[in-house]
């Protein structure tokens, strides 16, 4: 059993393998948070938290004569707004009297084997068959309104996934306007937070911060999780490194906007609150009809390294679904940066044939290949093949692809439009977009409302004609421009604060009727890159193009920062051409290969153009990265730099579950004349510490190399030229 109820106390403990959550029912009925952390068994952890008369806290009116009570200072599970708590809540709602004061208490619970999965919404789901669920039943007598808190716990994986859902008993509707999907109440402490924030092109930047007392907020009303703020956080300890310090991280199971807000109270305790973003967001839900938050997934570890193998593995096994799961990926070449637009067949079939004489095995034909697409002002939403750039059409141009031994896959922006489109021509109204307004454009398209079924169904028949007329094996899902202008034609005034949501609703539930449909089918989402890289996409796609920058010195840092909560499988990323078309840096092949392959690794740029030289050495990639890909699928991953050495260089490492084989990757950033050599020390268990034997490290200049790895102490040395250089080692 990990989920316990003691009766004679109210108290819940959920355990994992190594942590322990608590909370408990007082005296009033209040839900009150208690502990989470490292194990510490079954005793009530209470007395962490003393009670006594604090000024301003006020005190509820049952309680009033007892000024040590206050609903200001106690941590809870499900705090609301307007009763008394003035910290950040965690719920808000405009009752049927006009008043917005919801006042939760315990009414009942239950504890099953198992989980249900979220209506509507991804989850994570029991691949073991180990999980344990506690569902805790609050209400507000007076509004008759519920909540039932749900708590699904993955013992071995060390993983809670908490959500939320609102049920309305009563007879009135009532507006959601803040409908969170978890409040984490922490203890007073030196706590960071750990962040990840950053741009198009530059997404996932880490970013340490102490807290202050105040509120920080980190957020996306963008229409989608977004380049800015990705929707995962850690708590840390001030001192938490690498190897040990308490870390607590929070993952929101959701691609559209959140919010996500961390403050230190007047008493130096850290509330956290996550889920969708409240502003704009206004839900009518109906008599007897129920609202179901995102899922939120919480581990808790001792050092940062020890929690992202946490996500990692949790991610890996219940989050990723289909024929790709655990399965190698094929390395492929992408045309965009080598054509962009101009496409022809000639140029797609000799870009191939070159391919393939590599070893690399699927051409993904990239944007331009329907017709009006000779830019981006036109051409999104009808998808007929342009005979003009394709003359034999996608069955012809697959079929000599096939021919050549390589699978073939396909680049669409299903839920975006173009004017001047046949669709918007016909469909006005299926584009979200303000009445009596002109909207705001971002690469001349609009967004399609999916919100509706007609336009869920019209792109359900449109994607999965494709797959079913071509032998396509690869769907590229892109999604380019922010959101603006949410407003549905298709639904009245009161609910236009429901769009987008319901818009996430209908593309959940658009991308599970085609990967069901289509299991053989490997889909990579993308969003101007790493825009909507998450754990919600995740559930649907098991790899995300992980950034629309290919730079490899820049990717270090993108792939750096994501790396903390998303396994390097779920990470899409490509060599290209130097110098690089984003930031014009030059760089040797070798450390573009060595930085694409700590990820799912393919090609963007025109082989045709390469040396002959180049070429060898391409090849030679590729039969290296078959050789190591499943130790970066699925071995344990370590960070061998932290931001501060990363000034200087980058090293990072994958190990075997067993122990017994390890690949080491490290990239010097910031060669120096007569520089210091780089020492790099491997981590993880080794059954046995080779000497030289069996070792290979990538790079241009062997004479200005220096490899040792000594028995000792596990120390890897190396010492770079002039010039950015990449090394991988497999031992």
């Amino acid at each position: 059993m990990s989920v316990h109820y003691h009766e004679s106390e109210g108290l819940f403990v959920l355990e994992t393998a190594r942590t322990v959550y608590q909370m408990k029912v007082d005296g009033a009925g209040v839900l009150r948070h208690l502990y989470y952390g490292m194990a510490c068994g079954h005793e009530d952890m209470s007395y962490l938290y003393r009670s006594y008369d604090r000024g301003f806290s006020g005190n509820p009116y049952a309680q009033r004569d007892d000024r040590a009570y206050s609903l200001d200072t106690l941590p809870q599970e499900f705090p609301s707004c307007g009763v008394g708590d003035y910290r950040v809540s965690g719920f808000r709602a405009v009752l049927p009297d006009g008043s917005r004061c919801a006042d939760f208490r315990y009414q009942t619970h239950a504890i099953f084997s198992g989980r249900k999965p979220l209506r509507g919404l991804p989850s994570a789901y029991d691949s073991d068959g180990e999980a344990e669920t506690l569902v805790i039943t609050l209400t507000d007598a007076c509004a008759r309104l519920a909540v039932r808190l749900t708590y699904v716990v993955f013992a071995s994986a060390d993983v809670i996934a908490r959500s939320v859902e609102i049920v309305n008993n009563g007879a009135q509707p009532v507006t959601l306007e803040k409908a969170s999907s978890a409040v984490l109440d922490l203890p007073p402490g030196d706590w960071e937070l750990l962040h990840f924030h950053g741009r198009h092109c530059m997404e996932r930047q880490p970013e340490r911060v102490p807290l202050f007392h105040g509120t920080l907020s980190l957020s996306s009303t963008r229409g989608m999780s977004s380049h800015q703020h990705n929707p995962f956080v850690i708590l840390c300890d001030r001192c938490a490194c690498e190897e040990s310090g308490d870390c607590c991280g929070i993952m929101l199971l959701y691609s559209g906007n959140h919010k996500t807000e961390v403050e230190r109270d007047q008493f130096d305790s850290v509330r956290v609150v996550t889920g969708i973003h409240d502003e704009g967001f206004a839900w009518q839900l109906g008599a007897g009809e129920s609202f179901q938050t995102p899922e939120v997934i919480l581990s808790f570890a001792d050092g940062l390294t020890a929690l992202s193998h946490r996500f990692h593995d949790f991610i890996r096994r219940s989050i990723l679904r289909g024929a790709y799961q655990n399965r190698r990926r094929p390395v492929l070449i992408n045309n965009w940066e080598a054509t962009y637009f101009d496409i022809t067949e000639e140029k797609v079939l000799a870009i191939a044939a070159k391919a393939r004489s590599l070893g690399i095995e699927l051409f993904v034909l990239d944007d331009g290949w329907f017709q009006n697409r000779s830019d981006d002002n036109a051409g999104l939403g009808d998808w007929e093949v342009d005979r003009k750039k394709l003359p034999h059409g996608l069955d012809g141009l697959i079929a000599q692809i096939n021919g050549m031994g390589m699978q073939f896959g396909l680049w669409l922006e299903p839920e975006m439009v173009s004017e001047g489109s046949a669709l918007l021509s016909a469909h006005p109204d299926w584009a979200l977009r303000c009445p009596g307004r002109a909207p705001s454009m971002s690469r001349c398209q609009l967004v399609l409302d999916l919100s509706r079924a007609e336009v869920q169904e019209y792109l359900y028949d449109k994607i999965a004609g494709l797959i079913t007329n071509y032998p396509i094996s690869y769907i590229k899902w892109d999604f380019n421009r922010s959101v603006s202008d949410v407003y549905s034609h298709a639904l009245p005034r009161e609910r236009q604060g429901e769009v987008m949501h319901r818009y996430y609703l209908g593309l959940y539930r658009l991308m599970e009727r085609l990967t069901a449909r289509f299991p053989q089918v490997l889909f990579e989402g993308c969003a101007g890159g790493g825009g909507r890289f998450d754990a919600g996409m995740l559930c649907y796609f098991p790899q995300i193009w992980c950034s629309d920058n290919t730079d490899p010195v820049a990717r270090l840092m993108i792939q750096y920062g994501t790396s903390f909560g998303y396994p390097s499988c779920t990470v899409g990323a490509h060599v290209s051409a130097s110098p690089n078309h984003q930031t014009g840096r030059h760089t040797p092949q070798a450390t573009r290969g060595v930085v694409a392959m700590a990820g799912v690794p393919g090609y963007e740029l025109d082989l045709t153009r390469l040396t002959e030289a180049e070429c060898r050495e391409i090849a030679e990639q590729v039969r290296r990265c078959r050789e190591t890909e499943a130790l970066v699928r699925e071995g344990v991953h370590y960070r061998l730099s932290g931001m501060r050495e990363m000034a200087r260089y980058a090293a990072w490492e994958y190990v075997s579950r067993d122990g017994t084989r390890a690949v080491l990757n490290l990239v010097v950033t910031d060669p120096a004349a007569n520089g210091m050599p780089v020492h790099v020390k491997p981590k993880g268990p080794r059954r046995a510490l080779p000497g030289r034997r069996g070792i290979h490290l990538h790079g241009a200049g062997a004479d200005e190399r220096r490899l040792h790895i000594r028995k000792t102490d596990r120390r890897l040395s190396v010492r770079r030229g002039d010039r950015h250089r990449g090394g991988l080692c497999a031992f």
